[in-house]
């Protein structure tokens, strides 16, 4: 069949991708921008033609939609909590319902609970709605909690349970869901392609088990061989809690905003229907975690919440030029020559942040990274996807992968990285790597004076750090 797959950068997508691709299916991934798609992992397929990609923004211009589509996945959603995020998913909506030419859209959404929805569940319930008013026959598959590794609420949770022996929790943990694990969703995707069956119905798609969110905290640490304490108290304000979720997960402040906002309400399926037209065996919780865990340990988690561009606040559009600003810039620039391997230096560059930290003054790195969250900003605990690879458009600490490109042994290696973190002004971090010297250059476009006094105010901390962090990088360290 020929599929095309919207949202293929994206935590379902990467998922979702490899499957169809091994199924035999004809492939074509939309992508706001090429520069951030693992490529390289798929080279086979695209080379042999089964992949093929189509850059594409549903807010924006729209290229021809491409022609003899058999089934279309609708995978595109907003992580925000601006005012208008809602707006935004129905005119998305509405374009891709405009231009898609197919037998059949299949749109993954939340489980829709009874009584008054959260922002977040009307919008995914608004575009079901926009979905269905067009010409192509949709499939909608409704989930709650999805478990696997990479995905928000599983990795909120890891947190929870892992960092605080005793937790004081607002109500909103009593709350009953129907967690699902990844694979079973990506199971219920493909099962419901041309399936006469699905055509033009919604399903309710959830695990074995009805758990509240305490449930998913307790049986996660029991799993974990960890003993921890729940205090549940009545005064948590959905802005407190999201405050609360921010500061002790991983989690940036608008994706907290919008999970309490939708924690209140219950999300548990309200039919089985889906279990006779596509049976398969359900996981519960405890297996869910453990295939996860088996993905983290082997470093083979293909997709993650954090690495979306709306878990931070760079431009999508910034990716497409990997052009560091040369005027109106302070900067700092350190050359090395080294004797040493060359890939060593290389690999040294390439394992920069995550559980690794920086190679000088660590700390001032940690500190800097708790002064962002305090701030509101993303801090450090996006950590890294993969310890020693790097693919572009991934998240690194506070920084954003903008060209990742090693090269081989005749041409320069070059790393540039973004910050995303709070500042007076923009900021880069680029690594270039000749087979002689190793060139380290800090940028700073600075907003107004504040950026500039900003600027002089770190410079005697920077004339210390990356010297530093040059010359050990040049000798294939990172420690």
């Amino acid at each position: 069949m020929n599929i095309l797959l919207t949202g293929a950068n994206g935590y379902i997508g990467l998922r979702l991708l490899p499957t169809l691709l091994d199924g035999g299916h004809q492939v074509t991934a939309v992508v706001r921008s090429t520069t951030r798609f693992p490529a390289g992992l798929y080279e086979s397929f695209v080379s042999s033609g089964q992949l093929r990609f189509l850059e594409a923004d549903f807010l924006g211009k729209l290229p021809s939609a491409p022609e003899g589509i058999d089934a279309a996945y609708y995978l595109l959603h907003s992580m925000g909590a601006d005012d208008g995020f809602s707006e935004k998913e129905e005119r998305c909506a509405q374009n891709f319902r405009d231009w898609i030419q197919a037998k059949q859209v299949i749109y993954l959404s939340g489980l829709i609970p009874k009584g008054k929805l959260s922002p977040h569940l009307a919008s995914r319930e608004r575009v079901n709605e926009v979905l269905r008013e067009g010409k192509v026959s949709v499939t909608t598959l409704r989930a709650s909690i999805i478990v696997g590794s990479g995905s928000a609420s599983f990795e909120i949770i890891r947190d929870l349970a892992e960092k605080l022996p005793f937790m004081i929790t607002p109500k909103w943990t009593a709350t009953r869901c129907q967690p699902i694990a990844i694979r079973n969703v990506i199971s219920y995707l493909t099962g419901v392609l041309a399936k006469e069956e699905t055509l033009g119905k919604e399903f309710d798609i959830g695990g074995p088990e009805v758990l509240s969110y305490r449930d998913l905290l307790l049986r996660y640490a029991d799993a974990r061989g960890l003993k921890r304490y729940i205090i549940p108290v009545p005064f948590f304000t959905p802005k407190l809690s999201a405050r609360w979720l921010y500061l002790v997960t991983a989690t940036s402040y608008p994706l907290a905003q919008s999970l309490v906002t939708s924690l209140v309400n219950e999300t548990i399926c309200h039919d089985h229907e889906i279990e006779k037209v596509i049976p398969q065996e359900l996981l519960s919780y405890e297996e869910a975690i453990e295939k996860a865990f088996m993905r983290i340990a082997q470093h083979r988690v293909p997709s993650s919440w954090y690495d979306s561009l709306a878990s931070g606040k760079l431009d999508p559009a910034f990716l497409k030029s990997v052009q560091v600003p040369a005027h109106g810039v302070l900067r700092d620039e350190q050359i090395v020559f080294f004797s040493g391997d060359r890939q060593e230096v290389i690999d040294a560059v390439w394992t920069l942040g995550g559980k690794k930290g920086w190679p000088s003054m660590n700390w001032a790195w940690k500190l800097r990274g708790w002064m962002d969250r305090l701030t509101g900003g993303i801090g450090l605990r996006r950590g890294r996807r993969h310890p020693t690879k790097l693919k572009n458009g991934d998240a690194l600490d506070f920084w954003r992968v903008v060209l990742a490109d090693r090269k081989s042994d005749s041409e320069s290696a070059r790393l540039i990285l973004a910050a995303e973190m709070k500042l007076p002004g923009e900021a880069w971090l680029e690594y270039e790597i000749s087979e002689t010297s190793l060139r380290q250059t800090a940028t700073f476009r600075p907003r107004g004076l504040f950026g500039r006094l900003y600027w002089y105010s770190v410079l005697p901390l920077h004339l210390l750090l990356f010297p530093r962090m040059a010359k050990k990088l040049a000798q294939g360290k990172n420690k």
